[in-house]
Order: C-alpha cells, then sequence, then structure tokens
C-alpha cells in the first residue's frame, strides 16, 4: 500500500497481519518489515502508531490476552450446565487452536518483550497467566453449583489444565490434536476433582 493510502482501524490490521506472520513462520521471522509487507502497508505506518517494536509486540500480546479474559464471563455464565470435561475441552480448544501458541513462543523468545509485559502481568507467562484465571474462575462456579468436590483445588487444577493444553497444542506444525485426546486430559487431571454426580 502506498504511503498516503488511509488504512482503516490500523492497529487491527497490523496485530492481525503479526498474527499470520506468527502462525505461518514462526516468532523467529516476526520483523516490523514482515509484518508491514503482510499488512500491504509502508513501514512507517507501523512506527507512527507505536513507539517501537516493541512496543508494538507488547500491545499485540495484551490485545490476544484481553480476548482471553474476554472469555471467562461467557464460560462462567454455562456453569452448572452441560458437562465440565466437554465445556473445558471447547474452551482449551478455543483458546490453544488459535494464536495462542504462536503468541505465548514469542513471548518466551524475547527477554526485552517479557521486561514489558511486566507492567501488567507482574508474575508468570502473559497469555497463559490470564488464561489460567480464566479457567480458575470458572472452575470456582462449577465449584459452587456442587459439579466439582468442595475440596477441589482449584488453585493446582486450573494451571494443570493451561499446561497440560499447552503442550498438547505446542507443536504448531504438527496440527492440533484430536479433539478426543484434548478430552481424555482434560477428564484425566480433573478425574479426581468431579462430584459424584459428573463422573
Amino acid at each position: 500500500m502506498p504511503t498516503g493510502v488511509a488504512m482503516q482501524d490500523v492497529r487491527r490490521q497490523l496485530f492481525d497481519a503479526a498474527e499470520r506472520v506468527l502462525l505461518d513462520a514462526g516468532p523467529s521471522a516476526l520483523t516490523s518489515r514482515a509484518v508491514t509487507v503482510e499488512a500491504g502497508c509502508a513501514k512507517g505506518v507501523l512506527h507512527r502508531h507505536f513507539a517501537d517494536f516493541d512496543d508494538f509486540l507488547a500491545e499485540l500480546v495484551r490485545d490476544r490476552t484481553a480476548r482471553v479474559e474476554g472469555r471467562s464471563a461467557e464460560l462462567n455464565r454455562g456453569a452448572g450446565t452441560g458437562d465440565v470435561v466437554d465445556r473445558l475441552t471447547h474452551a482449551l480448544t478455543d483458546l490453544f487452536g488459535t494464536a495462542a501458541v504462536a503468541v505465548v513462543g514469542l513471548i518466551v523468545s524475547r527477554d526485552t518483550l517479557r521486561t514489558r509485559l511486566r507492567e501488567t502481568t507482574p508474575v508468570g507467562i502473559p497469555l497463559l497467566t490470564e488464561a489460567t484465571a480464566v479457567v480458575a474462575s470458572y472452575l470456582a462456579a462449577e465449584r459452587t453449583a456442587g459439579r466439582l468436590a468442595p475440596d477441589a483445588d482449584i488453585e493446582a487444577l486450573a494451571p494443570t489444565l493451561i499446561g497440560t493444553a499447552h503442550l498438547l497444542f505446542a507443536d504448531r506444525l504438527a496440527g492440533p490434536p484430536a479433539p478426543d485426546t484434548v478430552r481424555r486430559a482434560v477428564a484425566g487431571v480433573l478425574s479426581g476433582a468431579l462430584a459424584a454426580q459428573e463422573s
């Protein structure tokens, strides 16, 4: 796109372009040039909207993290209905079936990016930390609804579910795991925590 041609919703277009680069070529290929080429715009467009490339990457991660956090209310609204294992299988597949694994790889591979993200996520790995909180909130709602045992250790279960799902989806070149593989893993993690009527 030539300089001077207006882009609508520049941030979204640049973030989506960065996500496509991440999915196609991985974190090592993500450069400001790769993003602007993918977005079809001049390199200066990115630098007019962000202080530098690390600022752009930090905002990309925060945008994707906000999407994850936005799913919490929807997941919690379903507490007490349907099958707990099925709902979590769907939620984890929805999360890790997107660019989340590639975004986590980006965070892990760039020290300067992690430093910037400490402003909003002081501990843990950004995006995974927030995803863990979403799952913990849902598990707490299910425990309140009586579908998890009263002594279910949510603080242990939530990160175990996130870590397990991340491992299952981590090899982006091999493609996503079969749905039944994810369901079996979720059922295994929750096997001792489900209340009698769910087991």
